[in-house]
């Protein structure tokens, strides 16, 4: 018995230390228990291939909108403005459609506005030196606003031109999942690489550790904000394109709280809201464990 319990409590400790080197260690784990744990409430239908599609479908807005809140956390900042610039995305999108613009154009159009949001974010942050909760907090207001005002108060309805096909079940079988998983994966993959492997990455977590030492050192601190709020801009832009994609209209009502997900999703991958660390790689299976829960939870009823 007492070896039992000295194996396990090496094993325990080990676990603990993985965990301090790889954030995205316990996210994990705790996916793999929760996802088992509703396979032996529910085995006839959350088990099958199907749910497991639709649980990768339902990831992909909160998860690429993850991967750039995990940038801009790490730097010791905040957005509160992400469910808002979808929303907007979503309404640029259709009334481009409607106004002749091809699928992909429109999609840029309205990644561009996001990342224009996402820049006027970073000056107001650094050359007003206005808090980011504080200017976030406006500007998920202004954003809203914006998108009802373009949208006249109600859905746009517009042709998707096969951005749905994005989102769609049915692909081929040599993709596995749907193309938007797919670019779910090389976001998390470009913002992870940029975190760990380039000078930007390097210099906003100096940021998010210590914004006067990294001053001190040389890091241009107010371009770096700039850029990391740019770059969230766009991750926030591109879930907008595969929320469009899912709804087939712009809808400037759209996504409320989706910030509060993406921010938890952040949190339970390892990040910190004072800034210094953070996770690509754990806050997508934070974004992955949470719907794990949501879509366990309708199976059991």
């Amino acid at each position: 018995m007492a070896d039992v319990a000295r194996l396990l409590s090496e094993a325990w400790r080990a676990t603990l230390a993985v965990t301090r080197r790889h954030p995205w260690v316990g996210p994990l784990i705790a996916v793999v228990l929760v996802y088992l744990a509703f396979v032996a409430a529910s085995p006839e239908t959350f088990l099958r291939p199907q749910n497991l599609s639709t649980m990768a479908r339902q990831t992909v807005v909160v998860g690429i909108a993850a991967a750039g809140m995990t940038m801009v956390m790490a730097m010791g900042g905040v957005d509160l403005s992400v469910g808002s610039s979808v929303a907007l995305t979503t309404v640029i999108i259709a009334i481009a459609l409607r106004a002749g613009l091809g699928p992909f154009a429109a999609a840029l159009a309205g990644v561009g506005v996001a990342v224009v949001s996402g820049v006027a974010t970073g000056l107001l942050v650094t050359k007003l030196r206005i808090t980011p909760f504080i200017a976030t907090l406006g500007g998920m207001s202004i954003l809203r606003g914006a998108a009802k005002g373009f949208a006249g108060e109600q859905k746009v309805d517009a042709d998707p031109r096969g951005l749905d096909a994005l989102v769609a079940p049915t692909h081929p079988s040599w993709m596995l999942v749907p193309p938007s998983v797919w670019a779910l994966v090389v976001t998390a993959l470009l913002a992870a690489g940029l975190l760990r492997y380039t000078r930007l990455g390097r210099h906003l977590l100096a940021i998010g550790s210590n914004e006067a030492a990294a001053l001190l050192c040389g890091v241009r601190v107010h371009g770096v904000k700039i850029a990391v709020y740019a770059l969230a801009g766009a991750c926030a832009g591109l879930a907008g394109v595969m929320e469009f994609a899912t709804l087939t209209v712009g809808d400037p009502t759209d996504s409320l709280g989706l910030e509060l997900e993406v921010i938890a999703s952040v949190v339970i991958g390892g990040g910190s809201l004072a800034g210094g660390k953070g996770s690509v790689l754990g806050a997508l299976f934070g974004a992955s464990l949470m719907t794990v829960i949501r879509t366990g939870c309708t199976h059991v009823g």
